[in-house]
Parts: structure tokens; C-alpha cells; sequence
């Protein structure tokens, strides 16, 4: 079930769209924002709220790789594993996180504060390696300045 604000907020976006089927994407977003991620009840709240199947919805989650279909940390950090970022120290970066971190790609620190991604592409190449936690993007990162940014997110 969709909760009162998660359908106004569903509803006000319906008016950017031909057909309410259409804010599918949008309508993942708001219970993300909302949930922290996108659950089978999630997804057949969508779906009912939407007029259509749990299938149809699950197809758009899953084809979206920022639609989180299993629990995530208070905080996700997307590494970028692009060409750029491999050439210019994404290993060192995904080390150090490792490291720091305690966890690998796909992973939560055992605290929830961190989940691990990896991302295609950023599109900060020319400012490579970088990383975003939520909606903030870091550039022209080293381990040290990883250590003072991980210090901002509780």
C-alpha cells in the first residue's frame, strides 16, 4: 500500500505524462525516497496505483540501475568504473573502500551507514577517479581525500 504523501507525490507527476502508466520510473523514485529501496510490496503498490502488472513495474525497477531492489545503507556510494577512472586509480580508490569500508561491491557495512556500487559512468572523466555518495559527486579523489569526505556522512 502506498502511503497518503507517496500518492500525491505519484500524482503530481502524472500531469508531466500522456498516461499515468508512463510515471512508472517516477513513481520507483518516490517510494525509493521514501522506503530507502523498492520492495515486492513496493512494487505491487506501484503496480496497482499504475493500472498495471507487478511484472510490467518490476521489468522498469530492474532494468534502472539506481532503483534499489534490496535494502541499501543510509548512505550509497557509486564508484565509477569507467575507462577514465581505470586508467587514472579506480583500483586504488575501490581498495582503499574496501579497506576502509569492510565491505565489497554490493555490499552494506554492517553498521547500514554505507552500501558499495559500482557505476558505467559518472561523467566526470575529466576529473578521474570519482565516486558519488547520494547526490554528491567527488572528483579527483586519493585515499586521503576519500577518508575526509566519508567523514561527512553519519
Amino acid at each position: 500500500m502506498l502511503s497518503e504523501q507517496e500518492q500525491r507525490e505519484i500524482k503530481a507527476e502524472f500531469a508531466h505524462y500522456p498516461q499515468k502508466r508512463a510515471a512508472c520510473i517516477e513513481a520507483l523514485k518516490v517510494v525509493q525516497k521514501h522506503r530507502g529501496w523498492v520492495s515486492d510490496d513496493g512494487i505491487k503498490a506501484i503496480a496497482d496505483f499504475l493500472d498495471m502488472s507487478p511484472e510490467e513495474v518490476d521489468n522498469v525497477a530492474t532494468f534502472y540501475n539506481l532503483v534499489f531492489r534490496k535494502p541499501v545503507g543510509r548512505h550509497v556510494i557509486l564508484i565509477c568504473d569507467s575507462i577514465s577512472c581505470w586508467v587514472t586509480g579506480y583500483e586504488q580508490i575501490k581498495e582503499h573502500l574496501f579497506e576502509r569500508l569492510g565491505i565489497a561491491l554490493g555490499e552494506t557495512t554492517k553498521d547500514n551507514r554505507f552500501t558499495l556500487l559500482p557505476m558505467a559512468c559518472l561523467g566526470a572523466c575529466d576529473h578521474a577517479p570519482v565516486i558519488m555518495i547520494d547526490d554528491d559527486l567527488y572528483h579527483d579523489l586519493t585515499p586521503e581525500k576519500i577518508d575526509q569526505i566519508l567523514e561527512n556522512y553519519e
